[in-house]
């Protein structure tokens, strides 16, 4: 069962890194649904992205998901012999209490209690990302603990 689950969890990161990747090196398929959007006028119906993503940036969080991806493969022995120490443990764990700050989000612009609600990525993010932020976290602590 754990197997299968770091499978998944490996999967997600590993496709969510290289979509990083590719919208480092200037790919714009999705990309306005990604970026959260603020209202440019006091009625909201003029949105602006909320900030513009560098490509080395977008490539340093790319870099991250893999890294997360790898230290799933270590914790369950795919690819590797399965590393049982209690500072991995602590790592993946903090990684699931990530995730699960990303879901509940920062009140503002990200999150299931965000202010702004009007934009593409509001209704994706509230329906998509962070219900799956939920899911990855939970299933991090799963591989973690068990």
């Amino acid at each position: 069962m754990t197997f299968v689950l770091a499978q998944w969890l490996v999967t997600i990161f590993a496709a969510i890194s290289l979509m990083h990747v590719y919208w480092a090196m200037g790919g714009q398929w999705a990309a306005v649904a990604v970026i959260p959007q603020v209202p440019v006028d006091n009625g909201g119906l003029t949105l602006r992205p909320a900030f513009k993503a560098s490509g080395w940036i977008t490539l340093v969080v790319a870099a991250a998901l893999l890294l997360i991806a790898a230290l799933v493969c270590m914790r369950v022995g795919w690819w590797f012999s399965p590393v049982h120490h209690w500072a991995l443990q602590w790592v993946i764990s903090a990684i699931a209490l990530l995730m699960f700050a990303r879901a509940i989000g920062d009140s503002e612009l990200v999150g299931f209690f965000k202010e702004v609600k009007g934009s593409r990525f509001a209704r994706l993010d509230t329906w998509v990302y962070s219900p799956l932020c939920l899911i990855l976290g939970a299933g991090l602590l799963a591989v973690a603990w068990i």
